[in-house]
This record gives C-alpha cells, structure tokens and sequence, in this order.
C-alpha cells in the first residue's frame, strides 16, 4: 500500500490526534487542545476543520468539541446522546452512529467498535449521560485501516477488531489508571495483528504512569511483530 494514501497522523498530546488526508482534508479525533497541557500552544488553531470523530464525552477528550464546532462546522461524529448534546447546543452539523455502524464520512469508512470505559459529559456543575464510549476504525478509500481505541480497557473482543477490519495501525492508551496500562496494551497489540502501534493518553498528568518505553519492552516480552512508535506532542508520523 503506498504510504502517500494514509493520513498524516500529528499527536497533539492526551488522546487527541489531527489526521491530515490525502487530498487536504483534516479530521481531528478526541479534541482537546486549548486546556491540555501536553499540546503544542502552534498546534492548537486549525486554518480548516472537516470532521471530528468523539470517542466519549470525558472532557479530557471532547473539551474543545463546542469551540470547534462553531467555528470551522465539521461533521461531528460521535454515539447518539453526543450528538443530541452537542445539538442542544447549537450544533446542527452532527451524524450519530452507535457501536457496530459504518458510515462514510470525506470518503472514509468510519466505523464505530466497542470500548470498556464509561461515559460522561461535564455539563456546567452537572454531569449528565453521554451513551456509551467507543472507539474508531477508519478505512481509507486506498484500504489503509487505522484503529483510534479511544479511552479503554483491554478486552478480549479485539481479536473480533483484528478479524473484521484488519487495522494495520493502532491508537492505544497506556497511561493506566483510567485505561489500560503499558502491559495490557501490548496484549491489545496482539489481538488487533497490527504492524504498528502508537501510544496515546500519556504523560499529561502524574496519575497516568505508564510509558512507551514500557510498551515497548512488554511488546518485545511477548515476541509481538508490531513496531512502536513513540510521538511526542506535535510529533507527526
């Protein structure tokens, strides 16, 4: 598959990636960039914005979602209680889906898998049902498969993510805590039979404490073929 195909993926810190297309598009996944303290202050204004994919509604993931939103109007994609929120705020530029559809969104297949975590949007002093987190696969119109997990645990179900999409490249969170840690990604590693692996919310806080170093030895301990690549904020692969 010709490299030149895929997006430009550029880690923006946390959960957060900025995905420039091949034909100048530009999706951003989980936004959260003007309060996240591992962003890059020039990486948090965009001069264009087509669509945002939402994992959940935590707000370490969807805080700037509202800003952007009215500002550039992409087309947010997110679980159905998002999208109504985001539309009682004014949003009209919404296309809910729920885990397990697949819609296309600027010619990608963008599909909608499970997620072990739970799911709350921080509305004013109330904290109000946000449905049920998820992650992304996206299939690109050259075929390359890349999977956003979006904030989760391990699971065993992701063999099912490896059978159905075959993802050649994975988003996996590592801090621990809230998500799976170093060791549990690897095995995700495993399950999905990705060649490589990027590892995401990390490092933003003291609570999250787990390294791509440490994905990096435990994916060696299990024997895995999948390449680490570690991007630090504003790193682009």
């Amino acid at each position: 598959m010709n490299d030149q195909r895929r997006p430009k993926f550029t880690y923006l810190g946390h959960a957060t990636v900025r995905c420039d297309l091949p034909d100048g598009e530009l999706v951003l996944i989980d936004p959260w960039v003007g309060q996240n303290p591992s962003c890059p202050p020039d990486q948090q204004h965009f001069d264009r914005l087509d669509a945002m994919l939402l994992t959940h509604g935590h707000s370490d993931h969807i805080a700037d979602a509202l800003e952007l939103a009215r500002a550039h109007e992409p087309l947010v994609v997110a679980n159905f209680e998002i999208c109504t929120w985001m539309g009682s705020k004014g949003i009209g530029h919404c296309s809910p889906m729920n885990i397990g559809g697949t819609q296309s969104v600027l010619g990608m297949n963008v599909s909608m898998v499970r997620a072990d975590h739970s799911c709350g949007i921080q509305d004013g002093d109330r904290l109000i049902y946000g449905g049920t987190a998820s992650g992304f696969v996206v299939r690109m119109p050259s075929g390359y498969t890349f999977y956003h997990a979006g904030d989760t645990a391990l699971f065993s179900d992701m063999q099912l993510i490896c059978e159905m999409y075959r993802p050649e490249l994975a988003f996996l969170p590592i801090g621990d805590l809230f998500t799976m840690d170093p060791q549990q990604a690897a095995r995700a590693c495993r399950y999905l039979g990705v060649r490589h692996v990027i590892p995401i919310h990390w490092g933003t806080f003291p609570a999250l404490t787990g390294t791509p170093r440490q994905l990096e030895e435990a994916v060696g301990d299990l024997g895995i073929n999948c390449q680490v690549i570690r991007l630090d904020p504003g790193q682009a692969y």
